[in-house]
């Protein structure tokens, strides 16, 4: 279907969708969500002449994966948000079946979207072109075409580059699978973005000694960080086990040295980004001021979509808050956006409340917006301790907390003082 003939249904879909979801009880009041229909993967997360910009993985016609374009968020304070004019649309041969993931850079002048056009054969059989994109005076988007056809010795599912200039060249990562369906991430390298040549493979199975690592890896990611570079990426078909990898699909990162001359990624072990089971494509940035920015999908593929209440109401998923990532001590740290803090409204503070039960429970009501904590009086022995950890994480995931870290262990509980309490806090949002 061309694209003349699929914007009357795109705007319809919106203008009858959107007032049923922003009356849904579940749609957030901040985390950025769709006006109706599903968003996945965030996409080309990107600060270009001080103004940041998001776009997102959106079907507007459904609540599923079916007709992928790319939506456009842009913000001046990573807080308040407006909605741009859609970017790209699956409406040429090398994208009919779908503009899927990608990044965003500048380039000659304009910011240019890097993004994998999908396509699908009657067979079953499928290929992938790596797309360029390039903005035009009034905030729409001008395709280029492909740049890069499918690697040899890969199936079609090599997907979602992201892109970065170093040293005078551009770089790429890739998402990929190869004919013996185990999954990799390549690199590319080229002069500009329109000739592109292949590296090497810098991790995935059998690469660094990782063996078992799946059958496709998706939504890669490069960057340094302090004194390292890290790869962060979403392995599919990784073995579960007792307290990792037990989401659908996991994100996760690792740490190393990364020579680009080289095409080598000498990294570690494989540590995961997030243990809840929303969680998935996170993608960075790096802001004018020298963060390292972090935003998520709230959401997993092929996970239990169709028990999601906001299905009803038309619309799916949400992105996560974003985050600012740290490198300390051999450690990746991951903390709310500062600028949050802008969002939250005066404290207020009870009255102390006894259970003497081992068992309880307090139905609370907070506004959207608000932080929360208890204090248990010392000393506080460490089963108290996990019960009132577990106790807050079942609120949290009642409440749909931010967060979707739950273990029950003071770490992952926040602030802990030794005298003369302990106390445990968390973030709420409403959604």
């Amino acid at each position: 279907m061309s694209l003349p003939s699929r914007l009357p249904a795109i705007l319809q879909a919106v203008m009858q969708g959107q007032p049923q979801a922003l009356a849904d009880s579940h749609y957030p009041q901040w985390h950025l969500a769709p006006v109706n229909g599903l968003l996945n993967d965030p996409n080309g997360f990107c600060q270009v002449a001080g103004r940041y910009h998001l776009f997102y993985q959106w079907n507007p016609l459904a609540c599923d994966h079916t007709y992928k374009c790319w939506g456009h968020w842009s913000s001046a304070d990573l807080l308040h948000w407006r909605h741009e004019p859609i970017a790209l649309m699956p409406d040429e041969e090398y994208d009919r079946n779908g503009c899927y993931s990608g990044s965003a850079v500048e380039f000659e002048g304009a910011l240019t979207l890097c993004y994998t056009g999908n396509v699908k054969f009657p067979d079953g059989g499928r290929t992938a072109w790596q797309c360029l994109a390039t903005e035009n005076a009034d905030g729409t988007f001008r395709k280029l075409g492909p740049v890069l056809p499918l690697p040899e010795g890969y199936t079609g599912h090599v997907r979602d580059p992201k892109v970065w200039r170093q040293d005078g060249r551009w770089y790429m990562v890739l998402g990929a699978q190869d004919v013996q369906q185990r999954g990799k991430v390549l690199l590319f390298t080229a002069s500009d973005l329109r000739e592109w040549r292949l590296v090497g493979e810098i991790a995935g199975h059998d690469v660094n000694g990782l063996a078992n690592a799946g059958y496709m890896w998706e939504c890669p990611d490069l960057f340094p960080l302090a004194d390292t570079h890290l790869l962060i990426c979403c392995p599919q078909g990784l073995a579960r086990e007792a307290q990792r990898f037990l989401n659908t699909y996991p994100a996760v990162w690792m740490a190393g040295r990364f020579d680009a001359e080289r095409g080598i990624f000498d990294h570690g072990p494989l540590h995961e980004l997030d243990s809840g089971f929303e969680f998935y494509a996170p993608q960075t940035m790096q802001a004018d001021d020298g963060r390292r920015l972090l935003v998520g999908w709230m959401g997993v593929p092929d996970g239990d979509e169709m028990h999601q209440p906001t299905r009803a109401q038309g619309w799916i998923h949400q992105m996560t808050c974003v985050r600012e990532l740290e490198w300390q001590a051999g450690t990746l740290y991951q903390r709310p956006l500062r600028e949050l803090v802008a969002l939250r409204g005066k404290p207020r503070a009870g009255a102390d409340r006894p259970c003497p039960s081992p068992r309880w429970s307090w139905p609370l009501t907070f506004p959207p917006t608000a932080r929360w904590g208890w204090t248990l009086p010392a000393p506080c022995s460490s089963p108290s301790i996990a019960t009132a950890c577990v106790c807050r994480v079942a609120a949290c995931r009642r409440r749909r907390c931010i967060t979707a870290t739950g273990a029950a262990r003071r770490d992952a509980c926040g602030s802990l003082s030794t005298a003369p309490a302990w106390r445990f806090s968390s973030t709420m949002a409403r959604g």
